[in-house]
């Protein structure tokens, strides 16, 4: 497996790189964000570890740039940034995980062969509910006939909700599955997450199904309820 680290602190750049080359992964290492743009940009990874502050390009904004580009490398944000709100706004640009800097690296190596993992997931091809379809390798998704426009994280979201319909699904075992992250209970990540993928999904459209099952979490079906 190969892996870009986007890193300027040089010690913890070459922590990162040692721990992680000493783990069996061949490790490129680039100590600003215009180099990391351009290594992630023109070679093959198979996942990018990305500082968020960077001195010359933001990590958002390499994050950004690659999910525009169609590049679905997974991201894992490093960060010292430690807000809920950094942590949904890295997630919401594309990116599939966030850890807090200082971390453990054991639990570094845990999230990195995690995400990895996941990549080598089969996939089921196409997806599909009532007049909705999904389109797993290119990543668009269809209702009445009409292109639904989505980010990495909504398209992922809606993944999982086609691919389990009728199941309910927790708002623990939402975040666990398309953030590989615990939330905080008392937080609403994931309700403004299917509040957002709503609007474009159920609003639109006569028919809802994304549906809310109080006091448990949300299902997608094709059945009214009430």
């Amino acid at each position: 497996m190969r892996l870009l680290i986007v890193e300027d602190e040089t010690k913890i750049g070459d922590y990162l790189h040692q721990g992680l080359t000493e783990a069996g992964f061949n490790v490129v290492l680039a100590r600003n964000g215009l180099d990391g743009h351009h290594l992630a940009m023109t070679e093959t990874f198979d996942l990018l570890l990305l500082d968020v502050m960077l001195p010359d390009v933001s990590g958002w904004k390499i994050c950004q740039s690659l999910r525009e580009s169609g590049n679905q490398t997974p991201i894992l944000f490093l960060s010292a940034r430690d807000r809920i709100e950094d942590r949904v706004k890295g997630l919401e640009l594309g990116a599939d995980d966030y850890l807090v800097k200082p971390f453990a690296f054991a639990e570094l190596l845990a999230r990195v062969r995690t995400l990895l993992r996941r990549g080598l997931r089969p996939v089921q091809e196409t997806l599909a509910v009532a007049d909705l379809t999904l389109d797993t390798q290119k990543r668009i998704a269809v209702r009445s006939h009409q292109k639904i426009p989505l980010t990495n994280r909504e398209f992922a979201l809606l993944e999982l909700l086609v691919s389990r319909q009728g199941e309910v699904l927790t708002r623990s075992l939402i975040a666990s599955q398309v953030w590989d992250m615990n939330f905080d209970s008392d937080t609403n990540v994931i309700d403004v997450a299917i509040r957002r993928l709503r609007r474009k999904i159920d609003d639109p459209f006569e028919q809802r199904l994304i549906h809310t099952v109080r006091g448990m979490g949300y299902r997608l079906d094709d059945e009214q309820h009430d």
